[in-house]
């Protein structure tokens, strides 16, 4: 029996030892980043702390203000929409965080796309709209688009991937008849080339410990790599899951339906697709510092974890 469970450890460890690296891709220029509740807080986070890396641009599905919470109990209350938030108190922490150096001076500008459902009953469009007044007034010249007008409940929605639109079901897809996919990378970058096939790319697992040590990352992320950037010259889309949407939660649903990899494979964008592990609470990213009392700033955990996989993609083979 000894024996046995030594070969079944052994095995393991080497199973977990050949996952294989996050490739080298030669990528370019700064990132874009969007992201999904938690997630869409994260890409916030990472938008203003880790600027200019991020000035590629940022969109959020039901996510709200930066540095919203700072405590659990604020996370659940009123940064869900369940009491209603102060706005020159959240624009007061963006700039203190600015004057101590937690965040980086900000540019002028940037683009960002902020989408709220209708009918999302978890984090209300509310939140959303003080995230929107909140940017700018960080950012005064900043292109900002709001939609509100889509009916459909708290998840990430799609053409027709998922459950029904009002209906919040893992793996939380929601099939709303709209593209968003295609919405919030044509405003971030522009006019796309018509919307490709999955198959003209990879979607490939990598070893994320690499990265990071703590448990509240996996060990295992995903990377979509078109054809066309395999000899490196593409930019980068970080893509963020949400709360209960990581690869033990629901697998790869995420990084293969959320609609992004068919516009990334013909318009010359790798997808890095970050998750988080067992030690996130709810599978969450952290945004109110359950893992990290800086995880709001430049020096945050999750932050820096996701930054070094840009650094590995943008490496030369």
């Amino acid at each position: 029996m000894t024996s046995l469970l030594a070969l079944v450890a052994f095995t393991s460890a080497t199973q977990a030892e050949e996952r294989p690296a996050l490739p080298a891709l030669k990528t370019e220029g700064p990132a874009s980043v969007s992201g999904v509740s938690s997630g869409a807080y994260m890409a916030v986070q990472l938008w203003l702390a880790q600027s200019p890396r991020f000035e590629g641009g940022l969109a959020t599905v039901a996510g709200g203000p930066y540095a919203c919470a700072g405590s659990v109990f604020e996370a659940l209350g009123p940064c869900l929409g369940r009491s209603p938030l102060n706005d020159v108190a959240l624009l007061a922490r963006a700039q203190a965080a600015l004057a101590s150096g937690a965040l980086p001076a900000q540019p002028r500008g940037g683009r960002a796309y902020l989408f709220a459902g209708a009918r999302d009953t978890i984090v209300a469009p509310s939140t959303t709209a003080a995230l929107a007044t909140q940017l700018q007034a960080l950012r005064p010249e900043l292109a900002l688009q709001l939609e509100t007008g889509v009916p459909a409940t708290h998840g990430w929605v799609t053409r027709d991937q998922g459950s029904a639109c009002d209906q919040m079901q893992p793996p939380f897809l929601l099939a709303c008849g709209f593209d968003l996919a295609s919405a919030l990378l044509q405003h971030l970058h522009g006019p796309l080339q018509p919307r490709g096939e999955a198959a003209a790319g990879t979607l490939q697992a990598f070893d994320q410990r690499a990265f990071h040590a703590g448990a509240d990352l996996a060990d295992t992320g995903y990377v979509f790599i078109p054809q066309t950037c395999a000899a490196g010259g593409c930019h980068v889309h970080v893509a963020l899951h949400g709360c209960r949407m990581n690869g033990a939660a629901i697998g790869e649903a995420f990084a293969r339906h959320s609609g992004l990899n068919e516009w990334a494979a013909s318009n010359r964008l790798v997808l890095l697709y970050p998750q988080t592990g067992a030690a996130a609470t709810n599978a969450c990213w952290d945004w109110w510092g359950y893992a990290d009392a800086g995880f709001a700033g430049r020096q945050g955990a999750q932050q820096r974890a996701i930054v070094a996989m840009l650094e590995r993609l943008a490496a030369a083979p």
